[in-house]
């Protein structure tokens, strides 16, 4: 009763059941329980290897799903930054600095968070590759500086 158990599956379709010391100090059995006729022999009930492996399978999805979620924060980030930079230098207002980043990455092949990395460098850097370069001017041209309140007319 006082031992503590840590169960590991293998594909074989047998258990391996180890134990740390319990209570009173007796060493953890040398062979592993087998589970293959469907009975695990230390409790006596039936084990279900479907159930088991759908959980591994569940794990593993859930893990994948854990680090896909990471990079899409991680991404959110830079496009946010990037539209941030595009609003300070193009003087647009975020919906435009969003439809500046959007259409640059269309126009130049190369992914949203790509054009938004390169963008960060530049604010860094100022180093931007010639064809992203030429069609964020052009894109800012078209949705131009826009007047902020209280500032002056721009000429």
């Amino acid at each position: 009763m006082g031992r503590r158990l840590a169960v590991s599956v293998r594909p074989e379709g047998t258990r391996e059941t180890m134990t740390s010391q319990d209570r009173r100090g007796d060493p953890p059995p040398a062979t592993p329980t087998d589970t293959t006729d469907g009975l695990c022999a230390d409790t006596g009930t039936a084990t279900d290897s479907a159930d088991t492996a759908g959980a591994v399978d569940r794990i593993f999805a859930l893990q994948e799903e854990i680090g896909q979620l990471k990079e899409a924060v991680t991404s959110h980030a830079v496009v946010d930054q990037a539209i941030g930079m595009i609003v300070a230098m193009g003087r647009v207002t975020p919906e435009q600095g969003w439809t500046v980043l959007r259409e640059v990455s269309q126009h130049t092949n190369v992914k949203l968070r790509n054009v938004a990395e390169l963008i960060l460098v530049w604010g860094r850097d100022g180093e931007l590759p010639d064809d992203i370069r030429a069609e964020l001017e052009d894109t800012l041209d078209r949705y131009g500086p826009t007047q902020l309140p209280g500032a002056p007319p721009l000429t």
